[in-house]
């Protein structure tokens, strides 16, 4: 998911850069989502694998 969100930031920097403000904003703002939805998907993951007691993997 991390690898969307840097995706869609790059797609929204180079449309700021030729000049389309509009998709460089959706962009922006689709890539502002992922990002944030990976990082509670995240954080529930690591609350669950501390209930359950499992050491976490490397």
């Amino acid at each position: 998911m991390l690898g969307w969100a840097v995706t869609f930031l790059v797609v929204a920097l180079g449309a700021a850069l030729l000049g389309f403000g509009g998709i460089a904003g959706t962009a922006m703002e689709a890539a502002k989502l992922v990002f944030f939805v990976a990082i509670v998907l995240f954080a529930i993951s690591a609350v669950i694998g501390l209930m359950r007691g499992r050491s976490p993997t490397l």
